[in-house]
């Protein structure tokens, strides 16, 4: 687990990006945050966030319409 503090302006969309590389662990970062959902799109200065360790996503399958792989 890591914490993070927020600057000025900063969403929770932009921390996971640049914390995970990918937005689809926000549900995962509020639930190890309860009640940070509440402060609004836009956290308040030097919020702190746990950023909790979470697996590497799976890859996705590759479809392939035309041709072997």
């Amino acid at each position: 687990m890591a914490e993070y503090l927020t600057g000025r302006g900063e969403v929770l969309d932009e921390i996971c990006i640049a914390a995970y590389g990918r937005a689809d662990v926000i549900p995962d970062v509020l639930e190890a945050n309860p009640g940070l959902a509440d402060l609004g799109p836009i956290l308040p200065y030097r919020t702190r966030v746990i950023l909790p360790d979470l697996p590497a996503p799976s890859a996705a399958p590759v479809v392939r319409l035309w041709g072997a792989a």
